[in-house]
């Protein structure tokens, strides 16, 4: 009899080991299901969600819009500076001011003012005209960097909408828990608390990319536009003045 009972709990264990072992890899396939990117994507969707995807289609639209605009021919092209620079040198005004009139760059924006007054019958003193040129040159300056501000915008607010979606998961998480009694295992609230972080991931994920165009482009523009401002500089000591 004894020796039956100790035979029967040996085959007990070892039903009980295999069961464990077969459950065991079943439960290692779901896990990954349980928490992909994509399911978490899917659980976690809500407002925060829908307010960073729509982040995401503006930062790659203002990324493409500035790879297109921000290019040397639109702010100071050097087939035009060359040109400019021939009709100063040749004292041929009136075609400088046509070709400044005509052309819609940084570098043609901000001679526009200058010549114009340079060739008013009246005429114009060499200070009127810096000054004419230098707030051109500022104005403009301000205007293509306020091209690129979105990619700024939409990098610093990617972080701060992921931060208040996690801030409201980890709300839900932790009051789903004290509405189950404290009857919550561990595994229900790390996938509440996974959730929440999901949203930071994908203000990251927005912010990351925004910043780093941000930063190039940033650069580009000051380059480009210190550039023209050079240029523009030269063309007006040239333009003629009343004194």
């Amino acid at each position: 009899m004894i020796r039956s009972r100790a035979f029967l709990a040996i085959l007990g264990g070892l039903a009980a080991t295999t069961a464990a072992w077969a459950q065991g890899p079943a439960d290692a396939a779901a896990a990954p299901a349980r928490t992909g990117l994509w399911p978490l994507f899917i659980q976690s969707f809500d407002v925060f969600t829908v307010v960073l995807l729509l982040g995401s289609v503006a930062g790659v639209a203002a990324i493409f819009v500035c790879a297109i605009e921000v290019r040397a021919v639109n702010i100071a092209p050097k087939v035009l500076s060359n040109r400019l620079r021939d009709l100063a040198a040749a004292g041929r005004w009136e075609d400088l001011q046509r070709a400044v009139r005509d052309d819609d760059s940084f570098l043609s924006r901000v001679l526009r003012p200058a010549v114009a007054l340079s060739l008013e019958p009246k005429g114009m003193d060499r200070i009127a005209i810096r000054e004419a040129a230098e707030l051109a040159a500022s104005e403009e300056s301000a205007r293509w960097f306020r091209r690129i501000d979105v990619l700024n915008i939409i990098g610093n607010l990617g972080p701060l909408v992921g931060l208040a979606g996690t801030v409201w998961g980890m709300i839900l998480a932790f009051t789903s828990l004290g509405d189950a009694g404290g009857q919550a295992g561990p595994a229900d609230l790390s996938l509440g608390i996974s959730k929440a972080l999901f949203h930071t991931l994908l203000g990251l994920c927005l912010a990351i990319p925004c910043l780093l165009v941000f930063g190039l482009y940033k650069g580009t523009v000051d380059r480009l536009c210190t550039r023209g401002i050079v240029v523009a500089s030269e063309i007006v000591e040239r333009l003629p003045t009343r004194t």
